[in-house]
């Protein structure tokens, strides 16, 4: 509880520290709106052209599509500290942190939240209730929980994806910018279920990094595509990625040695 309410008051003091610049912050949640809607308008275009994508409706495009941008915006504003844990090695402000008496990863998340991704959660928002609402899914409160533990299993790979780049630093002090193929590249194609890619890039989001576990097999259980109720619990599995990264968080940790002066 203690760490609950540390944390609500660092979101407080980032809060009151973006709103020091209301005009600022409000444009760039305008912004961020307007980038995700421009995204949305490229799915639009492209349903009306061909009005189905490997035998999904635009209903349930966009409902998949959302539920990703959803999780990824979540996970963003959460972790953003980790997408930037470069900079805070570099300007010395993580030795800072490991000399207070709480956990480095949670002071390290504290350090930053972003709030500004707030647009991009309301256009995610906006895409999930027309896809709930125009899709032909036969809603049930299975379907309906599937929906809320998929959104659950996408904050938590990309949460883990998000600390495997910030354990990586440890090693080389730098970010790498291939890592963004796995979160801004896994928001872009997640625009469409990862199957209609291939068997390949499939496997590889099915074994390699599970994507596919809290975005494809359960929306092909809430889309009626399969019968199998165990793919509404995969989910929980994807969720399992965050014990490997949490172990390359904890290597790289205990081998750190400052980033100097």
């Amino acid at each position: 509880m203690n760490s609950i309410r540390l944390y609500e008051k660092y979101l407080l003091i980032h809060l009151k520290s973006m709103m020091q610049h209301k005009t600022s912050f409000f444009l760039i949640i305008i912004g961020q709106f307007l980038i995700s809607f421009n995204v949305f308008l490229g799915v639009f275009f492209m349903m009306d052209r061909f009005k189905e994508v490997k035998g999904f409706s635009y209903g349930e495009v966009l409902l998949c599509f959302s539920i990703t941008l959803m999780a990824f915006t979540i996970a963003e504003s959460v972790f953003r500290s980790l997408d930037t844990f470069e900079t805070i090695i570099g300007n010395g402000e993580f030795d800072r942190i490991l000399l207070r008496p709480r956990n480095s990863l949670f002071l390290a998340l504290c350090s930053k939240i972003d709030l500004t991704r707030i647009g991009r959660l309301l256009q995610a928002v906006v895409m999930l209730v027309y896809g709930l609402c125009f899709s032909s899914i036969d809603w049930t409160p299975v379907r309906a929980f599937t929906v809320v533990l998929m959104i659950t299993g996408g904050v938590a790979v990309f949460a883990a994806i998000y600390l495997i780049f910030a354990s990586i630093c440890f090693f080389t002090l730098e970010g790498l910018e291939f890592m963004n193929v796995f979160t801004d590249g896994a928001r872009e194609y997640g625009k469409y279920p990862i199957g209609i890619y291939g068997k390949t890039l499939l496997t590889i989001c099915t074994y390699l990094v599970p994507f596919a576990l809290f975005q494809y097999y359960p929306f092909l259980y809430i889309t009626g595509r399969t019968s199998n109720h165990w793919y509404c619990l995969l989910p929980l599995a994807a969720c399992l990625f965050l014990i490997p990264a949490g172990f390359l968080w904890n290597f790289g940790l205990s081998r750190y040695q400052s980033a100097g002066s």
